[in-house]
């Protein structure tokens, strides 16, 4: 008997791939999208040090004209907006975007649209910021306060810009992080519970309900202002009934929070670096877990230590010195616990782990020195000095700049499949730490000894302040040198570094389960969770079932008596 037909498929030919750009800009996958935010990321970080270079130029040597007042304020409202809200929150939100659905065993995301709409403003976003230059940028500084954001004071179109570019940039960020939230509450692998997250997931999901609730101040507080500017509102104007201290309390809310918003972003991923370079579990997870979400309301609440020199009541400038001064308990406790889970295992000094210890250091300068600032009678001398910018760069550069090289370092494996130079990775570093240390430190002694005004665009040759800075002029070079080579260290490493294959570190969290890079569907098989480190249960059970099985056949080799 004949065997019966079976259909035949035949092609002529097939539609060639659309073209990587063209995938990328139109792709939901949480992992892409992710991999965008993390290159605009980069790409931000050198247009803002670009701009820093250039301001510090300018104050290279006393009375320079090297750029005009406009162009220093100019400069200086770009690098704000682009040091924020296009470098160091979307690479927030890029590695929580991309790490964190994989972490908890996700298939994808929940919302995936939602995600691709997110980008697609964040992109809009940055577009319509340096479309500015083709116009009049903003010259109101990195938070346009009233009265300079007023249009009696600014009637050209560069708030406008930046309240437009900053707003569209918030709004993505908000609907990432709606979709960050339902992913995190809805497609966790099986067993695992909320004491069960990777402390990376759950810096994800505190980070995320944050930028919810600032995003969404600021967005009101933007909606305010354009109203005001071109409706005849009277929200922030003064003199028509309005109240400009109104929108220091509303911006100020997001700029704290989104402070607060990359330091847990930073200690989620240390945390994670530091159990697995030790090779022990981090020394108590649920104090940290529980400081994290701490970390994001008391240190929100703390928004008015900005505003200690503005004319507001008494009652709250104690109240905004003891929320800040509430922060020394689940800053010290999260920082304990960071460097008890360093000293007590077998430290593998590999690049990720070098950038960690670098973060932990300038985290701790810049947290130490923000507490001096949280005093009211401190903060009255020192709060519109430089000593406050150096402060809130070494908390910031901590954050963003080591803590996210670290986690990019640590990540990067799992993106590409290829690990990073680890010896231009170490030179970077030590290059990024030398300027950081040269480029801030004198900023605390010109504000701290002389007083030297913040955001200046120029200083006079007998105030002092000269060599300090010369000295921080000279450190910024040298800063942007440094993060230079990372940036060229990830250019090139994602297509000729060291194959690393799927686990490269043997770390114990869900991602390193997958593939390098994963697949679009992420996982074949789930595990069942039963531990905050299923990746070790299952190299443990691996293990035994191997003993067992060796023993089985030595059993079974022996001679019968």
């Amino acid at each position: 008997m004949s065997p019966s037909p079976r259909p035949e498929l035949v092609a002529d030919g097939y539609s060639a791939g659309r073209p990587r750009w063209v995938q990328l800009a139109t792709s939901a996958d949480h992992k892409e999208i992710g991999q965008v935010l993390l290159t605009g990321a980069l790409g931000f970080l050198f247009i803002a040090l670009v701009e820093l270079v250039l301001m510090r130029i300018q104050l290279l040597v006393p009375e320079n004209t090297f750029l005009s007042p406009v162009a220093f304020n100019r400069m200086l409202s770009l690098y704000g907006a682009s040091a924020i809200f296009f470098f160091a929150l979307p690479l927030v939100f890029g590695l929580f975007y991309y790490v964190a659905p994989l972490q908890i065993g996700a298939r994808g995301t929940a919302l995936p649209r939602l995600g691709q709409v997110g980008l697609a403003l964040w992109v809009a976003g940055a577009t319509v910021l340096y479309a500015t230059f083709l116009f009049t940028p903003s010259e109101a500084g990195v938070n346009p306060l009233a009265p300079l954001n007023e249009v009696a004071f600014l009637s050209n179109n560069g708030v406008d810009a930046w309240a437009t570019a900053t707003g569209l940039a918030t709004l993505g960020f908000v609907l990432l992080s709606v979709n960050l939230v339902a992913t995190l509450r809805t497609m966790r692998a099986p067993g695992m519970a909320w004491r069960r997250v990777p402390l990376f997931a759950w810096a994800t999901a505190v980070g995320s309900w944050l930028m919810v609730v600032v995003g969404s101040v600021l967005l009101a507080a933007l909606t305010m202002l354009m109203i005001d500017r071109h409706y005849d509102g009277i929200f922030f104007a003064d003199g028509s009934g309005g109240a400009p201290l109104l929108w220091q309390h509303l911006s100020w809310i997001f700029y704290t929070g989104a402070y607060m918003l990359i330091l847990i972003f930073a200690f989620g991923a240390i945390a994670e670096i530091a159990a697995t370079f030790s090779r022990k579990p981090l020394f108590n997870r649920n104090v940290v877990m529980a400081c994290l979400a701490a970390i994001a309301v008391i240190g929100t609440l703390a928004w008015m230590q900005n505003m200690l020199t503005a004319p507001i009541g008494i009652g709250w400038m104690y109240f905004a010195m003891l929320m800040s001064l509430a922060l020394i308990v689940p800053f010290g406790l999260v920082l304990f616990n960071l460097i008890a889970t360093l000293a007590g295992g077998t430290l593998r000094m590999r690049a990720p782990l070098l950038f960690a210890i670098g973060a932990i250091f300038a985290i701790g300068i810049g947290l130490a020195s923000e507490l001096c600032h949280s005093l009211v009678a401190a903060a009255w001398h020192l709060k519109n000095t430089t000593d406050s910018t150096a402060a809130t760069h070494f908390a910031l550069i901590g954050g963003a700049v080591f803590g996210g090289f670290a986690a990019l370092h640590y990540w990067f494996p799992k993106m590409t499949g290829r690990t990073m130079g680890e010896t231009l990775a170490k030179i970077s570093f030590w290059t990024i730490l030398a300027g950081l240390l040269l480029g801030f430190v004198p900023l605390f002694f010109a504000g701290a000894e002389q007083g030297q005004v913040v955001d200046a665009y120029k200083y006079f040759a007998g105030s002092g302040v000269t060599a300090y800075n010369v000295i921080a002029s000279i450190g910024v070079f040298v800063l942007f040198a440094g993060v230079l080579l990372t940036i060229l260290n990830a250019v090139f490493s994602r297509a000729n570094g060291p194959a690393a294959g799927h686990d490269p570190w043997a770390g114990d969290t869900l991602e390193w389960f997958t593939l390098s890079p994963p697949e679009p569907h992420n996982f074949d098989v789930l595990p069942d969770v039963r531990s905050p480190r299923p990746l070790r249960d299952i190299r443990i059970a691996i293990g035994n079932r191997t003993r067992r099985s060796e023993q089985a056949a030595a059993r079974e080799s022996q001679p019968v008596a």
